[in-house]
This record gives structure tokens, C-alpha cells and sequence, in this order.
């Protein structure tokens, strides 16, 4: 797609019709999102052949990315959304300035995460799930990790800028650059250069580099509204205090998945390697699912954002029914597909292990009976963020995998061994959906909420 002046951006964003607008969004970001969640696949197939012990290990270490992971996208779409808020105000001075001051933040609490978790490694992986036989692969996997740590935190930044001025492909290809190096490299690693899990990790690590690197030429020499200047880097605390409180419901969610795989490993890791391992498998195949909804809503998220900006309240209404509707309609096809094929998409990765099958197709089929609830309570939660309300957005977003599995975990598996391991997600996103219906609500209709935007 040509460039479009500032002006030419403002008008698609604010009169092309919500259907079309979210959709070309989305399309892109769900691509992107789907390479990345085939490539953390295929990291787990190549691994998974091994053994049980190494699967595992690479579903401990998980929870490590994810932490990283959430820092990175906590801090990108707290810039993200005050991007498209401001550029929907024509400020696109202001915009450029939260761009390069999230770009310096996430680098640098990269860096301190990559150097603490480095120092600290082998008493942490114990912690979160390691047994005495997944040691070697976990330390051998997440050494490369985090030693890549402030490049992928600040990826995400670069990311979430591109998609927040409306230019979601260029985001996608310079994710996917990475990606795909990440599928071609990991055999090469793992088996031709027989490094095993360090091997898996090292592709990881320079696919990463790659993908920053592409983002960051994609940024440089493409973006004509946005610009990371040195100069632009904020002196102000009141500004990085702001992208803190706008991405604390991403760092709350992300954190809190952070916290929930930890825990869960913790927990499946009484019932052997072979639970840690069907339990990982299980999680990121489920996910591949979940990123698409979540990319769906973040083709929405831009649309909002800039058109609550533009004081068009109208435009947010039906961007968010659209997104509804097609997060759901998405989700009904894939619970379908999923409890159909779960023992084959199992055996995938543990054919020689019929315990891991037996368990990971049980804990897939347990997800699938809450995935067309995921869609809701993801759009209402990233609604309410893009739009400024950190407060509620935290809270909810603190529910699925923090203030209601938390409990869940502690509790259900003492009483029902591992299938109350397995019921700990879906009874938390259910009750997550049922939480996000009295929000949706407030929102819309209170004079505090959307109303407010009515007001000018």
C-alpha cells in the first residue's frame, strides 16, 4: 500500500467503514501474531523429539519469555494507545515523543531482566518448575532467551507502533522476517549441529535479532508520521508514569500468564515430566487460537483509540459489535477443530508417549468448551485500555490468569489431582466472560464511559 499523508491516514481511520477498517487491520496482525505462534510450535515439536524430559523444560523456560514478553508489551501498548489518541488529535509531535521514549524504556528494562534472570538462573527454573531431569535442557534453553532479552522487549514496541498509525502489514512482515528464519534454523541447530534445546534457543535468539532489526529498517525508512529521534526521548516522568499506568492491564495479563505458567508447572511437575510436558503442549496449541482472537482485537484496538480521539463515539460502538462477531464466529470454527483432533494434534509432538497424549488431549478438549467466551471478555478488556481506562482494564485483565486461576490452581488440584489441573484455565475464563459483561455494560452507557466521548 502507497503512503498516506497525515491527512490521508486521519480520514481512512476515521470515515472507511468499521467492517472493512478493523478486518484490513486485523488480517495482517492475526498473520503475524499466527508466525509467532507457529514458530513457538515448532520450537516445541523439534524439541519434543529429545524426549518427555526436554518438552518439558522448554514449557518451564516458557514462562521466562513470558515475563520478558510482558514488560515489552506492557510498555508498547501503554505507548501504543496514547499513539493512536493523539494522532486521532493530529499531534502527531506528541506521538513520536511516547514512541521514543517507550523504544529507551523497553531496551532497558530488557536489559536488567536478561542480566538478573542470568545470575540468578538455575535457583529461578527451580522455582517455577524444573525438576532434576529438565535442568540441563532448561538451562541450556533459557541462557540464549534471556540473553536476548532487551532486543524483545523493544521489538514489541516497534510492533505496536506501526500497527497503532494504521499500518498493521509492515508490523506483520518485519515480525515474520524472524519467524520464519526461526523454523528453518531450529532442525539446522537441534539435530544437524546436534545442540539440542540450546540449539532450539539460539535460533529463537537470532530470529529475534532478525525481526528487530527488520522492524527497525521498516521504521526508519518506511514511517512518515512516527519517528524514533534520541532527541524525542523524554526528560519527563509524568510521561513514562503514563505508558506505565495506560500498559498496566497488558503487564498485569501478561504478568499474571507469567505467574500462571510458573504455577502450573509447579504443580503438574508432582504428577512427572510426562504431566509438565502434555500440560505445555496442550497450552500452546490452545494459544495459536488465542492469538488469533487477540489479533483480532488488536486490529480493533487502533480504530477505537484513534476514532475516540477524533470524538467519533459512533465508530467505537460498531468497530467493538464487528469485533465480536468475528472473534466469535472465529472461535466457534476453531473449539470444533480442536476437540475433533486433540489426541492426533498431540501425538504430533509425543507420538512414543501415550500418557502425554491421554493427558494434553484431555486438558485441550477441557479449553475448548470456553474458547467462543475468550473473544468477549479479550475485546471488552482491550477496549477499555486502548480507550484510557487502566483501572478496570487491570482488573479484568488480572482475572483470567491471576486473582481467579490463582486460587484455582492452589485449590483444585489438591482436591482433584490432575484433572483439577486440567479445569484450572477453562473455569477461570469462564468466569472471566461473566466478570467482563457487568464492564461492557458501565461503559457504554455511563456518562464516565463512552458517553463522556459524546461530550467533546
Amino acid at each position: 500500500m502507497a503512503k498516506l499523508t497525515e491527512e490521508q491516514q486521519y480520514i481512512r481511520m476515521t470515515e472507511t467503514p468499521v467492517s472493512k477498517l478493523v478486518t484490513s487491520l486485523a488480517i495482517p496482525t492475526v498473520a503475524g501474531m499466527l508466525v509467532s505462534s507457529v514458530y513457538n510450535i515448532t520450537d516445541t515439536f523439534f524439541v519434543s523429539q529429545l524426549g518427555t524430559s526436554a518438552s518439558a523444560a522448554v514449557g518451564v523456560v516458557f514462562s521466562i519469555q513470558s515475563l520478558i514478553q510482558a514488560v515489552g508489551f506492557s510498555i508498547a501498548m501503554g505507548s501504543g494507545s496514547m499513539v493512536s489518541r493523539r494522532l486521532g488529535q493530529k499531534d502527531s509531535e506528541s506521538a513520536s515523543k511516547f514512541v521514543s521514549s517507550a523504544f529507551a524504556m523497553a531496551f532497558v528494562f530488557g536489559t536488567l531482566l536478561g542480566v538478573f534472570g542470568l545470575l540468578f538462573l538455575e535457583p529461578m527454573l527451580g522455582l517455577i518448575g524444573s525438576t532434576d531431569t529438565m535442568m540441563p535442557y532448561s538451562v541450556a534453553y533459557a541462557r540464549y532467551i534471556l540473553a536476548v532479552a532487551p532486543i524483545f522487549a523493544a521489538s514489541f514496541v516497534l510492533n505496536v507502533a506501526m500497527k497503532s498509525q494504521g499500518n498493521a502489514t509492515l508490523s506483520m512482515l518485519g515480525m515474520a522476517a524472524g519467524n520464519v528464519l526461526n523454523m528453518i534454523l531450529d532442525p539446522v541447530f537441534i539435530f544437524g549441529l546436534k545442540m539440542g534445546t540450546a540449539g532450539a534457543a539460539l535460533a529463537t535468539a537470532i530470529s529475534q535479532c532478525v525481526s528487530f532489526v527488520a522492524l527497525l529498517w521498516c521504521f526508519l525508512k518506511k514511517q512518515d508520521t512516527l519517528r524514533i529521534r534520541w532527541k524525542l526521548i523524554s526528560r519527563d516522568v509524568h510521561d513514562y508514569l503514563t505508558i506505565v499506568r495506560v500498559g498496566s492491564p497488558t503487564l498485569c495479563r501478561q504478568g499474571c500468564g507469567s505467574i500462571a505458567s510458573a504455577l502450573l508447572n509447579n504443580r503438574a511437575m508432582l504428577f512427572g515430566d510426562a504431566a509438565v510436558a502434555a500440560m505445555s503442549i496442550a497450552n500452546r496449541v490452545y494459544n495459536v487460537v488465542r492469538s488469533i482472537l487477540v489479533g483480532i482485537g488488536q486490529g480493533f484496538q487502533p480504530v477505537a483509540g484513534f476514532n475516540y480521539g477524533a470524538k467519533r463515539p459512533d465508530r467505537v460502538k460498531a468497530a467493538f459489535r464487528f469485533t465480536v462477531t468475528l472473534g466469535s464466529a472465529v472461535a466457534v470454527l476453531f473449539t470444533a477443530l480442536l476437540a475433533l483432533s486433540a489426541p492426533q494434534l498431540m501425538a504430533l509432538f509425543r507420538r512414543d508417549d501415550p500418557e502425554v497424549i491421554r493427558m494434553g488431549s484431555q486438558a485441550l478438549r477441557m479449553l475448548c468448551v470456553v474458547l467462543p467466551l475468550l473473544g468477549y471478555s479479550t475485546y471488552v478488556n482491550q477496549m477499555l485500555q486502548c480507550l484510557g481506562r487502566s483501572g478496570q482494564a487491570t482488573f479484568l485483565a488480572s482475572c483470567r490468569q491471576g486473582t481467579i486461576y490463582v486460587p484455582l490452581i492452589v485449590v483444585l488440584p489438591a482436591i482433584l489431582g490432575l484433572t483439577g489441573i486440567q479445569l484450572t484455565q477453562p473455569i477461570a475464563d469462564g468466569l472471566t466472560f461473566l466478570v467482563s459483561i457487568p464492564f461492557h455494560i458501565w461503559f457504554f452507557r455511563s456518562p464516565k464511559g463512552l458517553k463522556q466521548c459524546e461530550k467533546g
